[in-house]
């Protein structure tokens, strides 16, 4: 009998949890991002140089010859050659929807990782723009772009050598260019420990010097070419991604948010404060590093495939815990969803904004964009909290 009590007691324990986890305010933050989604995605493929309704658009989206075409899944996953498809569904395909697709995931990326970072440093103003995290991966990224543009790496292996751009391994320069950063942050802040304050104070002092250093590449740099495609990293654009960009942010991405979403408890923990993680038995110096690393590399993809999109790490976060509360297993799912939503949305305002209010062909970089949005909700922070960053 205390047996069958203590089973049915682990099954309600067990059902409880996955009920709290699959809360109303979850699905409602879920579905609702999802909504945004593909509203922006609907918007994006229907609008450009070549004209199409709503219903062609989507027409072509759903085309049964590329969509279940596995010789097409191949060249857009891989870089093989293009099966042939009619102009409509080349457009499409091959134009349009990627760039909805980077944009959903670096919105993914940036809104995990700010998450990270606020568990991390027990601080809400944190997030990878704010600790200076960008910049430094930025600033890499700058390097290759203006001083190392064309090299190839040479790599013998046992069947041969491979022969690599440098351009394939931009998340691993950007994560370098971020995990130094953030090193210095650490380093700066130190002080018998760490607060938050000091945390984005360091933060934002890295940030200026490491966004100087930026500026001042610019004067390395002959070819026009290279300082237009410069400064749309330092504002963060979408303009011109497909293909290419998604194959190379998909892999980290994949890797960064199961390392996230598997680590929900251990960031739980560490909200609870240094001494009650020691008490429970965490090493809270190497979890607190693993888990910045994690961050590192979902900032860094996004940062190699989109620039410096600013303040999305900061936004998303609040918004999602204002609505299914701090536990981190719920907080990282609805991220991965509602992140996506606001840099959707984002690159359609960053696409339409001009064409709008001044009837311009032009757009504005989506960064422009997040920062008009983050800039205001930042003060709103500041101003709401009584104790300045402490979650």
């Amino acid at each position: 009998m205390a047996s069958e009590s203590a089973n049915a007691t682990e099954r309600l324990s067990r059902r409880r949890r996955v009920t709290d986890w699959l809360s109303g305010s979850l699905w409602s933050v879920v579905l609702g991002s999802l909504a945004v989604v593909v509203a922006g995605g609907l918007v994006q493929v229907s609008y450009g140089a070549y004209s199409m309704t709503l219903v062609e658009a989507w027409g072509a989206v759903f085309e049964p010859n590329v969509l279940f075409n596995a010789e097409a899944w191949r060249a857009f996953l891989l870089g093989t050659e293009l099966p042939e498809m009619n102009q409509r569904s080349l457009i499409v395909w091959n134009i349009r929807l990627p760039r909805v697709l980077v944009a959903a995931l670096v919105g993914a990326n940036l809104a995990v990782s700010g998450a990270i970072f606020q568990a991390v440093t027990r601080n809400e103003l944190a997030s990878p723009f704010i600790l200076g995290v960008s910049s430094g991966a930025g600033l890499m990224i700058l390097l290759v772009l203006v001083v190392f543009s064309g090299v190839t790496l040479v790599i013998p292996y046992v069947f041969g050598t491979l022969v690599l751009g440098i351009s394939s391994l931009l998340p691993v320069i950007a994560a370098l260019g971020g995990i130094t950063a953030f090193l210095i942050v650490y380093v700066i802040a130190w002080k018998n420990g760490t607060s938050p304050v000091r945390l984005v104070l360091a933060g934002v002092i890295v940030g200026t010097v490491f966004s100087s250093l930026q500026t001042g590449l610019f004067f390395f740099a002959d070819d026009i070419g290279v300082v237009q495609s410069a400064i749309a990293w330092t504002t963060g654009s979408l303009t011109g991604t497909d293909w290419e960009q998604v194959r190379m942010a998909l892999p980290w991405t994949g890797l960064a948010l199961v390392l996230a979403l598997a680590s929900a408890r251990q960031l739980n923990v560490l909200l609870l404060g240094e001494d009650t993680a020691s008490s429970l038995g965490m090493n809270v110096e190497k979890i607190r590093f693993a888990l910045s690393g994690v961050a590192v590399l979902a900032a860094a993809a996004s940062i190699a495939v989109a620039g410096i999109v600013g303040f999305v790490g900061l936004i998303v976060p609040h918004m999602v815990r204002n609505v299914v509360g701090s536990d981190y297993r719920r907080l990282v799912v609805g991220c991965v969803f509602a992140g996506p939503a606001l840099m959707v949305a984002a690159d359609v305002g960053a696409r339409l904004g001009l064409a709008v209010l001044l009837g311009s062909g032009g757009q504005m970089p989506v960064g422009i964009v997040t920062g008009l949005l983050g800039g205001p909700y930042f003060l709103y922070l500041m101003r709401k909290q009584e104790r300045m960053g402490e979650i």
